[in-house]
């Protein structure tokens, strides 16, 4: 137990905290500073925090400090600079005691306050619920990233030592944190190359949220831990034996895999425990890169490599900076096992990944590393957009566990992608301008459709025009952040511009039939009284659904309810007048189809009465005015708007009719005559026989309901013919 007195007087007494000794011991193993010079420094940090942390309880029942002091060991075990060991030990204190960013600064200097405030969680600010806290929580710390690459390394040692000592806290709080865990901080650590990070976070939340798997597994580990001792033992034997041969002085060991891995391959795989062969791997650690390749060749010429099972990270790195290379090969008795080979810098860089990469120059602060490009892009998408919380979440999932491939420009460029990429991502990877203008792709030299799938090895060459522009279609298939983000950003963009020419067009015909046209300065300078920042905010409203007419009159006239009451029939009136064409899509006063939709549940053509329902943040819904699927309720009322076609006598409309009937030989023919006869063309059938009655569904495209209903009464005076009927989706 620490003497009480040594922490007030060590200099005095001659002794320190058995923690302050043991933290001091592990940074002046990694630091080019004499151990006289690191003590004072770090002596000085670890007084400041365990005075104002004074009193403070964890769970556990112990000092709140120890667990400050636990973060700053974990980094000094990384190899961090000082200023990040430090921050390590202070990363509480404005949060949890009265110490300010500013005291901070005043006392340890700008770099020290800046982490620190990095790795501070909001506060101050009211969120509408838990998940946008956190969401916010990790907006701002990678905000923080692209300034300081560290905030990040001591957010892990901090989440990583909490994890450990998780089981304190109540079940319904380990679950959250765990969960948490498992969707940030794992895929986060799995993409900063930080494996070993990864894999102990992986198991402790594995044993939180699947206890019994958790102890089902341990215990086939543990019982199976002699067996695999030997097995391990007398596969290293002949390649040490080997590398030693050609002088090369190589670590090789076997390494288990982690618990939530082999559980993963388990469930991925379908298999059992005993099946899974790559429950442990054998690592071979040289000196130079040379002695990898040539190590292996060594364990080819011993053991027979598996075909496919090769990969060279050393020439091909992934984007955390990983190198190795990675063979399975098979032994005499047919056991299949995993070979990784590297240098001892490249296992550094594997284990601990960017605190690895940290190079601290002087008193500056350097820039994101340059092998996380991944995260700099995410950055520049989080910096570039006022993010919603939500769509950051769905970001940073989307992009945090995949797994790469690596494709080639027709230059011989390499670029590197999550599996399952489309030609489309791969031409937002090479510039944002080629993706947005991503016309067509080749594939190793063959035109192929923009969802293809990339694989290993393709070149791939991207067909642009000036005219081409994304579409709704490519978010089906796009996987990365970037594309994605861009995308949705440009869809955005021309929504959000047709929800405004919507909605003044809305807002102008409604007023000039309420004969109020003359007032229509008074609702769009009233915006603010709405909750919107501008005018085009207001109208993009209207547009979109959001708000009605009736609403703002009712807010900014309320006296004038009656009169708005006794205008609304006029209002549902023959408000728009729009063409619906096969070849044009459809317009509405100049505006294109982004906002205008028809109905699956009834697909209307020129002829049948229709009702528009004004979908919030869709734009208008068109119907059948008898449309089951309609929402008639009341208090939504005002949102329902009449309309009408104005289409050319030669446009075609496709409508799905159903026949049922008794089978007979020729059936098909006769239908698709009587319809070939009623001039109208079939551009889909298909036709069912069950028990002699037969089930046809023709999809027909016809000029209005006149001929269709024409063409429903010929069809149903056909022979064995029992009724036909309009089928919608």
């Amino acid at each position: 137990m620490d003497n009480p007195l040594s922490r007030l007087v060590p200099n005095l007494f001659g002794e320190y905290p058995n923690s302050f000794i043991k933290l001091v011991d592990i940074v002046s193993a990694n630091s080019d500073l004499e151990r006289e010079e690191l003590t004072p420094l770090l002596w000085k940090a670890y007084e400041f925090g365990d005075i104002h942390h004074e009193g403070q309880k964890r769970r556990s029942g112990k000092p709140y400090y120890s667990h400050c002091v636990s973060v700053a060991q974990k980094l000094a075990s990384w190899k961090m600079d000082t200023t990040t060991i430090i921050a390590g030990l202070l990363h509480d204190t404005v949060e949890d005691t009265d110490v300010t960013v500013d005291m901070l600064r005043n006392e340890f200097g700008d770099d020290l306050a800046n982490l620190v405030d990095g790795v501070t969680k909001l506060g101050g600010i009211q969120f509408s619920s838990r998940k946008e806290k956190q969401a916010g929580n990790f907006m701002k710390m990678l905000l923080s990233v692209a300034k300081d690459l560290r905030v990040v390394i001591i957010k892990f040692a901090d989440r990583l030592h909490n994890m450990e000592t998780i089981k304190y806290m109540p079940k319904i709080k380990q679950h959250r944190i765990a969960v948490e865990t498992r969707d940030v901080y794992v895929p986060l650590a799995h993409r900063l190359g930080m494996f070993s990070v990864k894999a102990q976070l992986e198991d402790i939340v594995f044993s939180i949220l699947n206890p019994k798997a958790y102890k089902d597994l341990s215990s086939k580990i543990k019982s199976s831990k002699k067996q695999r001792d030997i097995f391990i033992n007398g596969f290293i034997g002949p390649v040490d034996k080997e590398l030693k041969n050609y002088n090369i002085s190589p670590k090789v060991f076997g390494r288990s895999k982690s618990y939530a891995s082999i559980h993963g391959k388990m469930i991925k795989r379908d298999t059992t425990f005993e099946e899974i062969y790559d429950l442990y791997a054998i690592r071979i650690i040289v000196d130079k890169i040379e002695q990898c390749y040539l190590a292996l060749g060594i364990v080819h010429s011993l053991y027979n490599p598996i075909q496919g099972r090769f990969k060279d990270f050393i020439a091909n790195p992934k984007s955390n900076g990983y190198q190795s290379v990675h063979t399975t090969v098979v032994d005499p008795k047919g056991k299949k096992i995993e070979i990784q080979i590297r240098t001892t810098e490249m296992d550094e860089t594997a284990e601990i990944g960017v605190a690895k990469h940290w190079v601290y120059k002087g008193n500056k602060s350097s820039d994101v590393d340059k092998n996380v490009k991944w995260l700099r892009e995410l950055l520049e998408i989080l910096q570039n957009e006022s993010a919603d919380p939500k769509e950051f979440m769905d970001l940073l999932k989307i992009d945090l566990y995949k797994e790469e491939i690596f494709v080639f420009t027709p230059a011989g460029d390499l670029i590197q992608l999550p599996i399952g990429s489309s030609p489309v991502d791969f031409a937002f990877q090479v510039h944002t301008q080629v993706g947005m203008h991503c016309m067509g792709a080749k594939i190793n030299h063959s035109v192929v459709p923009l969802n293809t799938k990339l694989t290993n090895g393709d070149m791939v060459e991207i067909i642009t025009s000036k005219k081409q522009m994304p579409s709704y279609g490519w978010q089906k298939f796009i996987v990365t952040s970037k594309a994605r983000n861009q995308i949705n950003r440009y869809l955005k963009k021309i929504q959000d511009e047709e929800s405004v020419k919507l909605g003044e067009e809305m807002l102008t015909k409604t007023l000039r039939r309420m004969k109020m046209l003359k007032d229509i300065e008074e609702f769009r300078d009233n915006f603010h009284r709405f909750g919107y920042s501008d005018k085009n905010a207001l109208l993009k409203a209207i547009g979109s659904g959001v708000i009605t007419i009736r609403d703002m009159l009712l807010k900014l006239r309320p006296q004038e309810e009656d009169i708005h009451k006794s205008t609304e029939e006029e209002e549902s009136s023959k408000f728009f007048d729009f063409a619906r064409s096969k070849s044009k899509g459809i317009i509405l006063d100049g505006i294109d189809n982004l906002m205008v939709n028809f109905g699956k549940c009834c697909n209307p053509i020129p002829g049948d009465e229709l009702i528009g329902f004004i979908t919030r943040g869709r734009g208008i819904t068109v119907h059948q005015s008898a449309c089951k699927s309609l929402p008639l309720l009341s208090h939504e009322s005002d949102r329902l708007i009449t309309v009408e076609w104005n289409v050319k006598s030669s446009d075609n409309f496709d409508v799905r009719l159903r026949v049922v009937g008794q089978d007979y030989k020729g059936a098909l023919k006769d239908m698709s005559e009587c319809i070939s006869k009623q001039n109208v063309n079939i551009a889909s059938v298909d036709i069912t026989v069950k028990e002699s009655v037969s089930i046809a569904h023709f999809i027909v495209q016809v000029n209005n309901n006149r001929q269709l209903n024409r063409l429903i009464r010929k069809m149903t005076k056909l022979k064995n013919i029992d009724y036909v009927e309009r089928a919608g989706r």
